[in-house]
């Protein structure tokens, strides 16, 4: 019997929950758990009557390990499903480890208090020593490999679609299609109109300070960082047009770089609106963006947790959405010793997901490969003791599962490559 505890009940955990549902014949047994039990138990009075899983709901603070302990030695899940915030990584990885059960998330670790002094002198170190200066790095985790072997534990990490889809797609790319990968380029475009002035597609603190912070990509062995937005080219996406899209770091490039033998560049790209990008500078330039608290009226408040409260809660923008999203990778490189390209991408529909789950396809495309993390986990098709990014497994069994449920892939042998 298959009994997961899953951690978080926002946007993307409420599309993973419900394709578990789906697949009811490996999670035979589902708690959901978050620090606000009303939303847990509004979307199981939503699935009851609807699946095979047998659903329970709980209450957590998953910034207390001690909470978290309590709640996996009561529920006995062979497998714990982190969908809550990158902040709470290492509480809830040191839970699974004094509980010794498996553990995944859909994004990797970073501090939500950035001027705490011990983890700014490892922070401070690393970027001397690495030259990228992210606050969100695979070094935290990749720090519990030996615990999580000694355990026999397994731990997959970033089990989302950027990363984890498109960290799948590289180990595809270089199982079936090259010898050698020479370049990558992560390409992520949202199509989607939500109708708002601005608003932001997953949790406003994660998403603003990502797309703020200086950008990055991997070259000849070494990391070159350049201001935030700098560096711009347009793609035309299919079944989306022709968008802008921005040079940004992202964490699959430190793990690819370590994974995909050889390699000589990898870069990630987003697309954004001059509206998005003009909302974003004015709130930058006063402030609004820091994670610094502030004295206001008496009482300490940090401004970007409240402008996260002032903007549409990225959960309630699907009935909103309309349009697509295209998120993929290009490859050259060499296939029998001569040159390749090579294109593995997915075309998401935010309506159609709306239709079937009642959210936008952002959350969707995080939502669905989680599941498909935890699918290959509890039927042990990916069981190795340590802790690892979706490249270090076979990506076959997890494209199958994300083609069957919901995320078909699609290739192209003569892709326009970016400049």
């Amino acid at each position: 019997m298959s009994r997961v505890l899953i951690i978080g009940c926002g946007g993307v955990a409420s599309v993973a929950i419900q394709k578990c549902c789906q697949v009811s014949e490996v999670f035979k047994e589902i708690c959901i758990a978050s620090r606000t039990k009303s939303k847990c138990d509004a979307l199981a009075a939503k699935l009851a009557g609807k699946t095979a899983t047998k659903i329970t709901t709980a209450q957590v603070d998953a910034d207390n390990m001690e909470a978290v302990i309590a709640l996996i030695e009561s529920y006995k899940p062979e497998l714990v499903m982190n969908i809550a915030l990158p902040y709470q990584d290492l509480t809830i990885m040191d839970a699974c480890l004094a509980c010794k059960v498996n553990y995944m998330d859909t994004a990797n670790y970073e501090p939500e208090n950035i001027d705490d002094p011990a983890w700014r002198a490892v922070y401070d170190k690393r970027c001397k020593e690495k030259g990228f200066s992210a606050y969100f790095d695979y070094s935290w985790q990749w720090a519990y490999m030996e615990k999580f072997k000694e355990a026999g534990l397994t731990a997959l990490l970033g089990s989302g679609f950027d990363p984890g889809v498109t960290q799948a797609y590289c180990a595809y790319a270089l199982k079936h299609e090259f010898d050698q990968i020479d370049t990558i380029d992560i390409l992520d475009c949202n199509g989607g109109d939500h109708g708002y002035p601005f608003a932001t597609n997953f949790n406003p603190e994660i998403n603003l300070r990502e797309v703020s912070a200086p950008g990055s990509y991997w070259e000849d062995g070494r990391w070159i960082e350049i201001p935030a937005m700098s560096i711009k080219r347009e793609y035309d996406f299919e079944e989306v047009g022709k968008k802008d899209m921005y040079l940004l770091h992202h964490e699959e490039i430190e793990s690819l770089a370590k994974n995909i033998p050889g390699v000589k560049r990898i870069r990630f790209f987003m697309t954004f609106g001059q509206s998005y990008l003009t909302h974003m500078r004015c709130l930058e330039n006063v402030g609004m963006l820091s994670t610094t608290p502030i004295l206001y009226e008496g009482k300490e408040i940090v401004p970007i947790q409240f402008l996260k409260a002032l903007l549409p809660d990225p959960a309630s923008l699907g009935p909103r959405t309309k349009g697509k999203t295209n998120i993929g990778c290009i490859f050259t490189g060499k296939k029998d010793g001569k040159p390749k390209t090579y294109y593995i991408y997915n075309v998401c529909d935010h309506e159609e997901c709306y239709k079937e789950v009642e959210s936008q396809a952002i959350s969707y495309t995080t939502g669905v490969p989680a599941m498909c993390g935890a699918l290959m986990l509890l039927t042990g098709t990916w069981k190795k003791p340590g802790v690892y990014t979706v490249e270090e497994f076979d990506p076959d069994p997890y494209i199958e599962a994300l083609d069957k449920y919901g995320l078909l892939h699609r290739e192209s042998n003569s892709p326009v490559l970016v400049e």
